[in-house]
């Protein structure tokens, strides 16, 4: 029997805000709505963190200079978000969440193990952006003597945790109109803040950075596309899902593009000539990166600061609730969408309370995790885009939802080469500051690239070995797949057989 999240007869009422009930279900041709512009929103409100101040210290932090990890920072943002923009348009062709869509490749079955990877992914995404929302507001608390300490964080982490959650379970109508308003609210004081520091900035001291290695180079790339476009492709596909089908592929791309790299790019330059002018505030990012920016502000503005990274933070995490508890449903869970939300942000809690109370090297464990899970993510992204551009023609949606149907139930080739991708990206990445990853790296030394302290060791190469072997793989292996499954006749539309 289906799950009634599955099903494409449950449906939300447009109009009145209320709580989602979609789940994994087909958006019907009656809910479709707006143009590929309405898609700037969600993405801008989610990118426009200040967060993004921050990795201008963590791309310098590979010893590049300047200039290197300017362009990094442009390649890495701009290319791993036209990624998104491409996994986009699938949402459109098939108006279901990704995860599901992911079963055309996959199979019914076969895509739990993808939509698992995603659901962690972003479970870990929304925790650490809940962490850093609390750790910025007992700063500026205790910069301006209100407090600081444990009895504030306390607080903070239930008002954020909070906001996420209620905008994860209420769904996408709250979101839509939520990430228009932080837009505008986080988009003007971010203006605000850059006018008050931009005194910090010492061009001598910037210039001064010597350049790093061609290998420093490209890690800091691959950091900035972990960090950023890589870190959502799972997820690119959810908020396209409602636009109607005649909407342009290409508007869809060139949307989610823009509107999700125009605030990093920004911030991302702001930031480098801010952390390239103090070598303690570049050091202070890494244990706090959002409360480190208070140390340069003036007392008046600190309370607007903790408006615009609260903000900014919960905008990323409440479109990663939402996406994560559509792939915990995609994973098998059997439970209506809003309690699959609910269910994810106990965890985000729970995550936060020890990164915020307990842990003791922020930085090293974010980058042990963001290349650990991009790793995996990269092949899949490499599948899903190969996938998509094989094929002619829309999903059959009926069948994304049987595994007797045209997509099967299990397609172990593209399982095989996500395992194969994952395991080779794993023997190519290191990361010496988490010590629960000293385990990867293993084919860095047979494959003569130095071992795990040559200069190749944080190079992060496994994570573009794993795109390319997946997408590549896929291009080579999956044609006949896709051409059988389209020459099929086009199922019935009920969800009956649904998974």
């Amino acid at each position: 029997m289906a799950d009634p999240s599955d099903s494409p007869d449950n449906r939300s009422t447009a109009g009145r805000l209320q709580v989602e009930t979609h789940g994994l279900d087909v958006i019907g041709d009656a809910e479709r709505k707006g143009t590929p512009r309405t898609l700037f929103w969600p993405w801008f409100g989610a990118n426009v963190s200040i967060l993004g101040l921050s990795y201008g210290a963590f791309a310098l932090g590979f010893g590049i200079s300047f200039w290197q990890a300017l362009i990094a920072g442009v390649i890495g943002i701009v290319f791993s978000f036209l990624l998104c923009g491409f996994i986009a348009v699938a949402g459109k062709r098939g108006s279901a969440p990704t995860m599901v869509l992911s079963r055309a490749a996959y199979g019914v079955r076969g895509n739990r193990l993808p939509s698992a990877i995603s659901w962690v992914l972003t479970v870990g995404w929304e925790t650490v952006l809940c962490a850093l929302a609390t750790m910025a507001t007992a700063t500026v608390f205790g910069r301006l003597g209100w407090g600081g300490g444990t009895g504030t964080k306390v607080v903070a982490l239930v008002l954020v945790g909070a906001l996420t959650v209620v905008g994860g379970v209420m769904g996408f109508d709250l979101i839509m109109r939520l990430q228009t308003l932080i837009t505008v609210v986080t988009g003007v004081l971010t203006v605000v803040y850059i006018g008050l520091v931009a005194d910090h900035i010492h061009w001598n001291t910037v210039s001064a950075i010597p350049a790093g290695s061609a290998q420093e180079f490209i890690g800091a790339l691959v950091f900035m596309m972990t960090g950023f476009g890589l870190g959502w492709v799972n997820a690119a596909a959810d908020y396209s899902r409602y636009l109607p089908r005649r909407s342009s592929s290409r508007g869809v791309i060139g949307w989610t593009t823009f509107g999700a790299s125009l605030a990093p790019l920004l911030l991302l330059v702001f930031g480098l000539l801010l952390a390239g002018s103090s070598a303690k505030l570049n050091t202070a990012v890494a244990a706090d990166p959002i409360g480190a920016l208070t140390t340069i502000l003036p007392t008046w503005f600190l309370v607007p600061f903790a408006v615009v990274a609260v903000l900014g933070l919960v905008g990323g995490a409440v479109l990663d609730i939402y996406s994560s508890g559509l792939a915990l449903l995609s994973a098998g869970i059997r439970i209506p969408r809003y309690l699959a939300a609910f269910v994810d942000g106990v965890l985000m809690i729970a995550g936060s309370v020890y990164i915020v109370f307990l842990a003791d090297d922020f930085l090293g464990q974010f980058m042990g995790f963001l290349t650990t899970l991009g790793v995996p993510i990269a092949a899949w992204c490499g599948i899903m885009l190969a996938d998509l551009l094989l094929r002619r023609r829309d999903y059959d949606e009926g069948d994304l939802y049987r595994p007797s149907g045209r997509y099967g139930d299990v397609q172990p080739v593209p399982l095989l080469l996500t395992v194969v991708a994952t395991a080779l990206g794993w023997g190519l990445v290191t990361n010496a500051a988490a010590s629960w990853l000293t385990w990867q790296g293993y084919l860095l030394d047979p494959f003569g690239l130095g071992g795990k302290s040559g200069a190749w060791a944080y190079a992060n190469l496994g994570v573009l070995a794993a795109l390319a072997l997946g997408f590549l793989g896929t291009l080579a292996l999956g044609r006949a797949r896709v051409h059988t499954q389209e020459a099929q006749a086009p199922s019935p539309t009920d969800a009956g057989a649904a998974v």
